[in-house]
């Protein structure tokens, strides 16, 4: 990673944090994005080295018809981008039919809409250099659903839609690699969108006792750096993606009742 030119979309909390760190450590050239300015110029004085090393471009996903000339300025920075990870995003806390159509359109705007169109700004770029690493981070509910999940789980099922499908369509010197983490231990619950749009507000027991963001992104930067397509990280519940595959019914009745706050 050292000397690579890395962008971190989410990066001023949970994964995206952690990551910036891990990267920042192993030498790379840094930009970090985020809604909070002020949050991400507190993880830019976290990090070592020069801070020429790390720039900070806000942004908002949500508002995807500002991205592509947020990615073109990205690009200005360094003059290209080897490797951008998709880590920004909301989670939800509220059971479907509760959940007001508006919200549910606002959690896939933030969660996929926003990353598919940093991707295409950037593909150009990637495709004239013929490199570079696109990295999702998705979830284990990506790969299945749960409760008070729905409109979440369904922006992290097409994330894997989309960029399995691309990365057929690119040049295998393009990479992609889908993160699936399952309970880890950051404030995204805090955050996560109840049925009329407002915050959560608590922290969920399962994520507060989950795998620390730190050891997460370690093993992210370890799937990454071995060029692997799809990785799940988490504790036992990241076993629940082989239930689901190899024995339905009987993953079906366990996930009808088990505790996922």
């Amino acid at each position: 990673m050292k000397n690579k030119i890395i962008w971190i979309t989410g990066a001023s909390s949970g994964i995206g944090e952690a990551l910036t760190y891990q990267m920042n450590k192993l030498g790379a050239k840094l930009i970090i994005s985020s809604r909070s300015t002020e949050s991400l110029y507190a993880v830019k004085a976290n990090c070592k080295g020069s801070p020429l090393d790390i720039h900070v471009l806000p942004l908002d996903l949500e508002k995807t018809g500002t991205l592509p000339e947020i990615a073109a300025e990205a690009l200005k920075i360094y003059g290209r981008i080897d490797l951008i990870i998709h880590s920004g995003g909301v989670s939800q806390r509220s059971l479907a039919m509760e959940t007001d159509i508006k919200v549910a359109q606002r959690i896939m705007d933030i969660n996929f809409w926003g990353s598919v169109a940093l991707t295409q700004a950037l593909l150009p770029s990637m495709i004239a250099n013929k490199s570079g690493h696109i990295v999702v981070i998705s979830s284990l509910v990506g790969k299945f659903g749960t409760r008070l999940r729905s409109a979440y789980s369904a922006s992290k099922h097409a994330l894997h839609g989309y960029f399995d499908s691309l990365r057929t369509e690119l040049d295998p010197a393009i990479r992609i690699t889908i993160v699936c983490p399952g309970f880890i231990r950051t404030n995204v619950t805090l955050n996560a969108l109840t049925a009329d749009g407002s915050r959560q507000n608590t922290m969920d027991d399962a994520q507060a006792n989950g795998m620390p963001a730190e050891e997460c992104a370690v093993q992210i930067i370890k799937a990454v750096m071995a060029g692997k397509q799809e990785v799940y990280i988490g504790g036992k519940e990241k076993y629940g993606v082989l239930l689901k595959r190899f024995v339905p019914g009987l993953f079906s009745k366990i996930i009808r009742n088990a505790k996922v706050t």
